[in-house]
């Protein structure tokens, strides 16, 4: 696996060795050991796999209690994956990264606790995997308005149309109003 910086620090990406041939691949998608030579979470309590359709976009999410740090993976398909710095002493406040995950590129992201953390759906489905360091807490989540310009996140609208939202995603906070750390 290679460890890979993003322009937020503490959010990483993950680009696990893939080894394939004409049966099809293999690769490890956590290994103990790296996670903690890397300073990243060792521990994991639960893991979630979610399937959305074209054009969907689930976020931008976080909890104020049990915190849930995400190592977040697809495993068909692709998503363009967002994480918003919520923590209001860091260098890096209400910054975000995004970057593509797919079946074809295997990459993960790590999005830490304290977190905002969002994907939109870019092909006609995606299968969405991750392992979250605490339990879900339903009565402490929160949305972020994912088109809070106050963040800015440039989504890549597939036809440039208004993304599928949930009623909670479509009444998001804005990030001036969100709950903060």
């Amino acid at each position: 696996m290679k460890i890979v910086n993003t322009a937020i620090p503490d959010v990483k990406i993950i680009e696990p060795a893939v080894y394939g041939d004409e049966r099809g691949f293999f690769m490890e998608t956590w290994n103990e050991k790296l996670f903690a030579e890397n300073n990243l979470p060792t521990k994991f309590v639960q893991d979630n796999h979610s399937r959305s359709g074209q054009g969907i976009l689930r976020g931008l999410h976080y909890q104020t209690e049990n915190t849930q740090g995400k190592l977040v993976r697809v495993a068909a398909g692709a998503v363009f994956d967002v994480a918003v710095d919520m923590r209001k002493a860091s260098p890096t406040y209400g910054k975000w990264v995004g970057v593509e995950l797919s079946d074809s590129n295997h990459r993960m992201l790590w999005v830490p606790p304290q977190f905002a953390h969002g994907f939109y759906v870019l092909s006609e489905y995606a299968d969405f995997i991750y392992k979250c360091t605490d339990v879900y807490s339903p009565g402490s989540e929160q949305s972020l308005a994912w088109d809070d310009s106050a963040v800015g996140v440039e989504w890549p609208l597939v036809n440039g149309d208004a993304p599928i939202l949930s009623d909670k995603d479509a009444n998001g906070h804005t990030f001036a109003d969100a709950p903060h750390f």
